[in-house]
This record gives structure tokens, sequence and C-alpha cells, in this order.
């Protein structure tokens, strides 16, 4: 299987394998646990999220939970951050294993902004694990901001919740997921270009192998 680094890739001129390979290759669950749940925010961040995050400390994956997000939503009171953690005290989360960063209004600051609170919370030497919990087709660009901008002594799993029209088997078969999936792999490989992310490398699936239902990956 061919390797591409991600700086590599033609954003302008993605072939549909390319866009798979990128967002979606290697970023299921491997079943760790970890120090912390890191939840990033959206729009949606209680439909999809928080039930996993939830699910993951119910589990005892995590002993805390960090919910990160400073956008007030139209139909929410208050900003990403608060709500998801109001939403997890009200499922019966702790309120000691709830941290909430309320600031940050794009990945790179929910990471930079998270670590502060990490740091003052926790201590950022403590974390060896964290568990990601966004959505797919935003794992990879989630993963390669923590991999950036904290230290490289902390590994990670992939916690990922799939949206209705973003997953691997349907977003190129609705509008809404093939701009969504498109607008995603543009903005890793600019980032990545301009130097604001790491580069990292990616198998390049082939055409044949990401046909529906994808039976060898």
């Amino acid at each position: 299987m061919m390797k591409l680094y991600i700086s590599d890739f033609d954003y302008d001129n993605l072939p549909r394998n390319h866009i798979d390979s990128i967002l979606f290759n290697n970023v299921a669950d491997d079943g760790n646990i970890g120090d912390i749940i890191f939840v990033f925010g959206s729009k949606k961040s209680l439909k999809y999220r928080v039930p996993k995050a939830i699910q993951l400390y119910k589990e005892k994956r995590a002993p805390k939970i960090l919910f990160s997000g400073g956008v007030k939503w139209d139909d929410q009171h208050d900003v990403e951050a608060k709500v998801m953690g109001e939403e997890a005290r009200r499922q019966g989360v702790s309120e000691e294993d709830i941290l909430v960063e309320p600031l940050s209004t794009n990945t790179r600051d929910n990471v930079l902004f998270s670590s502060k609170i990490l740091e003052d919370s926790i201590g950022l030497a403590t974390v060896r694990r964290i568990l990601i919990v966004t959505t797919t087709y935003h794992m990879r660009r989630a993963f390669m901001t923590m991999k950036t901008y904290l230290p490289d002594s902390i590994t990670y799993t992939f916690c990922p919740v799939d949206d209705q029209n973003t997953k691997r088997e349907n977003w190129f078969l609705n509008e809404k997921g093939t701009a969504r999936a498109r607008e995603e792999c543009k903005k890793i490989i600019i980032y990545t270009r301009n130097g604001q992310l790491r580069d990292f490398d990616i198998e390049v699936n082939s055409l044949e192998m990401i046909q529906f239902p994808y039976p060898n990956l």
C-alpha cells in the first residue's frame, strides 16, 4: 500500500480514495484506558459526542472528561463546553470528574486552551493517554492538532462517532457529506503545509479497496 505525507496531497484534486484515506484510515478505537476523555465541541455535540463520552466514563475507560468549546449555537442557552458538562452531570457523571474549557472557537484553540486546564487541574506531566471523542471525519485533524501542541509523551486512543451524512460509507453519496469531507481534507492539508500541524504519512487505499461496504478495511 502506498504512503503519502499529508502535505503531498493536492487538495484541489482529491479523488475519493484520497479523501477516504486521509479522513478514515486507522481511526478506530483500540480499547485502551486513559487519563482523560477529551470531547471537542460542535453544534450537535449533545447528540453525537456527549453520549459517547459518558459511555466511556461509565465503562471506566478514563476517570475524567474534559469538554472543550466556546461557541454558543442559536438553539443552546450557553457555550458548547458548559452545555456538554451540564448534560454529563445530568446523566450521572460526577461534578469533580468534569473539566470545562469554554473559550475556544476552533480545533487548535480547543487543544491550546485545554492544555492550560489540564495543567492547572491534574498536571500535563501526569497525562499519559487521552481518549479523543469527536466525529470520525474530524478525528484526523483533532489528533494531528494534539500531536502538534501537546507533549510528545502523551499517547492517544480514538473514540469516534458518526453523524448522519459524513460516515465512511456514505459521505460521497450526499452533497452535504461530500462538501464537508472535501473541506476537512483541505483544512488538514493547508494547515500542514503552513506549519500549523505536524506532517504525518498516510496509507493510501486503492479505489478497489474502498468500494462499499469496505470489505477489506
